[in-house]
Formats: C-alpha cells, sequence, structure tokens
C-alpha cells in the first residue's frame, strides 16, 4: 500500500479514510477551530513528522499494537451487579506494583514477576460526563474476598480478612473487579491499570507536574526529599510522592492517598493546559507512552475506544471532581489496617449506584490519616 493510500487513523465514531494524504492537510485548514478536525490533523501531522512520511497508518497500528487488554467480562461471567442504566460510568483505577521489569527498580522487592495494587480508585463519570466522583480505596482494608476466576480461567477461593491488594496478587485484574463489585454492589463498567515505570515516563513527557509543599517531605524508601515551595516534579518525583508513606503525616495509607488525590488534581490541571495538537512530535510521544503504561478492559482495548473514553471525560475538571476516601475505621486489633465502616459505605455507593452526589455525611467521623494540606495545585 503507497504512502497515499494507507489510511488514516480514524476517529472515535468515524470509520478511517483512504483518500491521498494532502486532502487531510485541507480538512486542517477548513476545520481548524473544530474538535475533530483538530484531531484528524493531528493524528495525520505526527505520522508524517515521526515517521517521516511513511504513512499516518502505521502509526495508528503501532498506538494500537502497544494497548494490553484483559477480557474481564470473560472471566467474571454473570454472577455480577446489574449493570445501571442511567447514563453513568464506573471505572476502577488501578496503580499496579509489578515486581518485574523496568519496574522492578521502582517498585523494590523481589524480582519474581509478582504484582501488588498500590492505589485502587472508583472513578464514577455521572450522568452528562460533567463531573465525576472518584472513591480511593485504602489498600490495607480488611474485607472478605470472594472467590472469582482469573483471566486465564483458574479459581481462587474466597478468604476472610485480607487486605484489599491481596485481590490483585492472588488472581490479577479480574478478581480485582470481582473484589470491588462484592464491597460496593456496583457494576464496574470499565477497568484501567497503570504501572509504575509507564506513570513516570508519561509525567516527564508532560513536562514535569507543578505542585506546592507545605511542609518538607523527605522519604528515602521513596526517593524523594522536597523542601516546602513550588516544584515542577519530574517522573521520579511525582512517582515518590504518591507512593510515600513515610514523608509526610502519621505514616498511614490513608494519608498517602489525600497525596495521590491531591496531585491527581494537579495533574488533570495540567492536561489541560498541555497544548499537545499544536506539538506533532509531543502528540506522539505522549500517546506511545501512555498506551504502553496502560492495561484496560477489553472493551477500551484499541486507540479508538480509548480516544472515545477519554473524549468522553474531557468535559471534566478538578473543580468538578469530588475524591475521598472509603469510610473506613481503624482496627482495633491492628493500627496498620481498616475495617469497612459499613453503614456510611453503604451511604457512599448507594449514592454512586442512584447517580447522585456523596452525602458529607458519609465521610463525617471516619479515618482519614493525616496529610492534610501538605501539597496542593500549583
Amino acid at each position: 500500500m503507497t504512502a497515499e493510500s494507507t489510511p488514516e487513523p480514524g476517529i472515535p465514531g468515524e470509520s478511517g479514510t483512504t483518500g491521498p494524504r494532502h486532502r487531510a492537510k485541507g480538512r486542517r485548514r477548513k476545520t481548524r477551530g473544530g474538535h475533530k478536525g483538530l484531531k484528524i490533523a493531528a493524528w495525520t501531522a505526527a505520522g508524517i513528522v515521526v515517521l517521516g512520511g511513511t504513512g499516518a497508518g502505521y502509526l495508528y497500528f503501532k498506538l494500537n499494537g502497544n494497548i494490553k487488554s484483559v477480557d474481564i467480562d470473560q472471566a467474571l461471567g454473570t454472577d455480577r451487579p446489574t449493570k445501571v442504566d442511567n447514563g453513568s460510568e464506573n471505572i476502577l483505577v488501578l496503580g499496579s506494583d509489578t515486581r518485574s521489569g523496568s519496574n522492578k527498580k521502582l517498585g523494590g522487592g523481589a524480582d519474581d514477576g509478582s504484582a501488588r495494587s498500590d492505589t485502587a480508585m472508583i472513578v464514577h463519570v455521572y450522568e452528562g460526563h460533567k463531573k465525576a466522583s472518584v472513591v480511593s480505596i485504602p489498600r490495607d482494608t480488611l474485607v472478605d474476598r470472594p472467590e472469582c476466576t482469573d483471566t486465564d480461567g483458574n479459581v481462587h477461593d474466597a478468604a476472610s480478612m485480607k487486605m484489599f491488594n491481596s485481590a490483585y496478587s492472588t488472581g490479577g485484574a479480574a478478581c480485582a473487579v470481582k473484589t470491588v463489585e462484592s464491597l460496593t454492589g456496583i457494576r464496574m463498567d470499565h477497568y484501567l491499570e497503570v504501572d509504575f515505570a509507564g506513570f513516570q515516563k508519561l509525567i516527564d513527557e508532560l513536562g514535569g507536574v507543578d505542585v506546592t509543599t507545605t511542609k518538607d517531605i523527605t522519604d528515602s524508601e521513596s526517593h524523594l526529599n522536597l523542601k516546602a515551595g513550588t516544584h515542577t516534579l519530574t517522573g521520579k518525583q511525582a512517582l515518590g510522592l504518591v507512593r510515600t508513606r513515610h514523608g509526610v503525616g502519621d505514616g498511614s495509607d490513608l494519608g498517602r492517598i489525600q497525596l495521590q488525590q491531591a496531585f491527581i488534581k494537579a495533574l488533570i490541571n495540567q492536561i489541560k493546559d498541555v497544548d499537545v495538537f499544536g506539538n506533532p512530535k509531543k502528540l506522539y510521544d505522549l500517546a506511545n507512552t501512555a498506551t504502553k503504561a496502560v492495561t484496560t478492559d477489553s472493551d477500551l482495548g484499541s486507540v479508538n475506544k480509548l480516544m472515545s473514553f477519554a473524549n468522553g471525560l474531557k468535559g471534566i475538571s478538578s473543580k468538578n471532581m469530588t475524591m475521598i476516601t472509603m469510610p473506613v475505621q481503624y482496627d482495633p486489633a491492628d493500627a496498620n489496617r481498616v475495617l469497612v465502616d459499613e453503614a456510611k459505605a453503604k451511604a457512599v455507593w448507594k449514592a454512586l449506584k442512584n447517580d447522585r452526589a456523596i452525602p458529607k455525611s458519609a465521610t463525617e467521623g471516619t479515618a482519614t490519616g493525616k496529610a492534610d494540606g501538605v501539597v496542593t495545585a500549583s
């Protein structure tokens, strides 16, 4: 196939084209002010600049090949909460600590290929996709883990009073989703996982993220040493910040969650300010890094689907995002573990299931840790 007949990358909801490449340039001039025109032009320009004119279609297929996906629906079968058809979506987002490859030196521990879910968040996107609620699940929460089948068909027995992040280390993505659905009674529409190495590279590709620390943060285990003040964090520093437990507050997982949530808001603000469409090389580098960094459910396992999904979230700013920690209380038998505050958690899940705002009463009087106000978006 010649460069002139190579299909251009598709735009979500539209089929690709097979016309000469100069037609894409013409379309760029006509629709410069429109979002779709910008995306078409950006993808095409990236293909020309980065690949030296070998065809923007090659760029699309290369990025498509980067994405790893898992068939959650196949593994979990039909024994799941009913999907609520009210226009909302629920996404389980995990930050994974894979103990192999490039993640080994970032995560420490044995190089045995094992993995943990260091970060877990339920993202509820409300009808209209203009606002969202994020509920962080502390990894140290003791939960009843249900029987689950992983994506290789292996069955894992149910277990009582196990740390939440053991679900992922036991049976991977499918068991993590199964545990969350059992815990909340809410069906997860999508699954998205980001690993340590990919996260660090993505922050570097963005040019860093601006945050302000109100106190010094030092943690040798997370390779973090920040004086109080405003910083543009590198990927390594950002990773250290979202992983640190001992550098701030009371050293708890709950305190770390507060840091993670503050960082995510700063990251969202930063992304909105990055003019990737004005820089084709940057667009490609970001897309290449991002697609290598993520593992998704099979429904999001292509560039078109992932772009369409991301486009549906672009109207949500950090100001329209409510972030809380799942209501928990410290375990009287072990201060390093927490237990679900059943009554308050039930109020959270009910609100999300009905596509309503989480009531403030649901988080009052719960365990929160101590890291409040340490990091703010700059």
